[in-house]
């Protein structure tokens, strides 16, 4: 590798994760970050659904397309209007769908996007949390619009996925809601009772276990698989309750809802990034927050599976594992 090269894992278009040319070693330029950028040595990323989403739908190109959004590493470089972080800083960050990803041995990424990662975490253990942290937050504190005197019941589907896992571990730290979480087996449902959860529902037999948990209604609810279940959703929340919802289900008929009063938001965190928006740097700003409450003992990181192969074959391992749908926590592949 000559100095302005740098060993990256590409696609070129959207191929099923058990083909070799899925994700592939390639070796590009090293990136020239911008006036706003900080020049990141990538230690760690995670896989997300949203990876595995991009991936499998790429079109064709003709050019390398490096994918990745959760990562930890170390400032290498900073633009000249940089005045947060400086080389040498550890930080952590869920980047921008709009810009080349963290799959890579350099990335660039505007500073607003990029926090000093915590303390008391290496790089494997902090590449778990941004992408789901943030999400989680938003859902919470922007969409939600909760706060420490909060009350009511919180009903975290997918518990043991990426952002339920870090929903109810932030909900039962920085509010006073009851925390319901689904889970589907035995070794799902310790992993939420474990991250606090106070009650287990099955997710298999949503309808009557949330029911049983909560008599009078589920106060928030977050959907991470939303097709088919609005009605469910309908029976078992509360008038005038808020559902928020952070996948993509096409032609959703959200009609069922209306009786109750029921309201529905969007949860997208690359929102901010994507729209530039005048407040996006509270990523940044946020990843601080949670860094905190980690340093602090009172959020862990949800990393369960650790892969120590930051090449195309680890990572399409990572993306099988996350495919499943079986994975517990987050996938994280290390440098």
């Amino acid at each position: 590798m000559t100095e302005r090269t740098m060993r990256a894992v590409a696609s070129y278009r959207g191929l099923p994760v058990e083909d070799p040319e899925s994700l592939v070693d390639v070796e590009l330029p090293l990136p020239d970050p911008g006036p706003r950028d900080v020049l990141v040595r990538v230690r760690a990323v995670s896989v997300n659904p949203v990876d595995v989403k991009v991936r499998a739908g790429l079109p064709a190109s003709g050019g390398p397309r490096v994918l990745g959004f959760d990562a930890a590493g170390v400032v290498e470089a900073v633009g000249e209007e940089v005045t947060t972080l400086q080389a040498g800083d550890e930080v952590w960050y869920a980047g921008d769908l709009d810009r080349a990803g963290s799959n890579a041995e350099f990335q660039a990424v505007d500073e607003r996007l990029v926090a000093r990662k915590p303390r008391s975490l290496g790089f494997a253990e902090a590449a778990a949390l941004p992408l789901t942290g943030i999400t989680a937050w938003e859902t919470l504190f922007d969409r939600f619009a909760l706060d420490t005197r909060s009350t009511g019941t919180l009903l975290a589907l997918g518990g043991a996925g990426g952002v339920g896992s870090i929903l109810i571990q932030l909900a039962k730290q920085l509010t006073g809601l009851r925390v319901l979480a689904s889970a589907g087996r035995p070794e799902t449902a310790q992993w939420v009772t474990g991250l606090g959860a106070d009650v287990v529902v099955d997710h298999h037999d949503l309808a009557a276990t949330a029911a049983a948990a909560a008599p009078e209604g589920v106060d928030y609810l977050l959907s991470p698989h939303s097709a088919g279940n609005v009605g469910t959703y309908a029976r078992i929340m509360r008038p005038g309750g808020h559902i928020t919802a952070i996948d993509e289900p096409e032609g959703l008929d959200l009609l069922p809802l209306k009786a109750k009063s029921i309201a529905w938001h969007w949860e997208f965190m690359f929102t901010r990034p994507m729209f530039r928006t005048p407040d996006m740097i509270e990523h940044k700003n946020l990843l601080q927050k949670i860094a905190a409450l980690v340093d602090d003992g009172r959020i862990r990181s949800t990393v369960t599976t650790t892969i120590e192969d930051f090449s195309a074959a680890g990572l399409r391992r990572a993306h099988a594992m996350v495919e499943s749908g079986r994975s517990i926590g987050k996938v994280v592949v290390t440098r």
